[in-house]
């Protein structure tokens, strides 16, 4: 099996991905995690990225986002999905 030194890099920048880009407050959004403590719930990310729009797309659609915001969600899941902890960063 061959795997791409892409996809490697990849990965590894989805593990590194910062987690202070997903942010959970009770007051925005009741509690939901979100991007960046903006009103973009990870799951409205999911959202569009299951609807086979890609990263750039949404960029491309709500300039507000980043990449790297795409990441973060998907990196969020992937904790979430693998009963990981999630632990949100101290400002």
């Amino acid at each position: 099996m061959y795997i791409s030194i892409e996809v490697i890099y990849s990965y590894l920048y989805l593990m590194n991905t910062n987690s202070s880009r997903i942010t959970i407050d009770p007051a925005i959004c009741h509690g939901k995690p979100v991007i960046r403590g903006m009103r973009w719930p990870v799951e409205v990310i999911l959202d569009m990225l299951s609807s086979g729009m890609t990263s750039e797309q949404i960029v491309e659609d709500h300039p507000e986002l980043e990449k790297e915001d795409i990441i973060a969600c998907l990196n969020y899941t992937r904790l979430s999905v693998s009963g990981q902890a999630f632990q949100q960063e101290s400002k």
